[in-house]
């Protein structure tokens, strides 16, 4: 899930901190394919709100897809359907496969890990990570790579063994 957050000076650190953090997890993850057993693919997906059944999801994409043909008037109608109901975010997943074991990685979920301070699941509620912005707001490139590093390198470790 996304992280809650719930002041402005967070956010505009969030802003800050996600594009790199994501570039640095990217190049991180092909590091380690590059030296693994493990074929990694990339996949966008879409991730609902717990407990959306799997009828209202097919609604929910219906509409969508019914909004693309749509006159002026039913678009109206659809988007106060949709209003109603639970919207997917999109996410952005690593496949990670070797022989028959395959183990899906949340791109997004990991780079939350990064730029927050105890992100989890359970614990949307966020603060930054204020040890990657140096004294002047910006990215502390050094701090990223190495929280990145770690992170990643906990992704692989967890891996099955083969």
């Amino acid at each position: 899930m996304p992280p809650k957050i719930t002041n402005s000076t967070t956010w505009q650190q969030a802003e800050i901190l996600m594009q790199p953090t994501f570039i640095r997890v990217v190049d991180n993850i092909r590091k380690h394919l590059d030296t693994s057993s493990w074929k990694g693919t990339y996949h966008d997906v879409l991730i609902w709100p717990p407990g959306t059944t799997d009828e209202t999801k097919a609604m929910v994409t219906q509409l969508l897809q019914d909004m693309e043909t749509a006159t002026p008037e039913q678009v109206e109608d659809i988007k106060a359907n949709l209003a109603l109901l639970p919207m997917p975010h999109p996410g952005y997943h690593l496949r990670l496969q070797r022989q028959e074991q395959q183990v899906n990685v949340d791109l997004w979920d990991l780079c939350y890990q990064v730029c927050f301070v105890n992100y989890s699941l359970e614990n949307t509620d966020v603060d930054i990570d204020t040890n990657l912005l140096d004294e002047f707001g910006e990215v502390d490139w050094q701090h990223l790579e190495n929280k990145t590093k770690q992170l990643v390198q906990q992704v692989f470790d967890s891996l099955p063994e083969g």
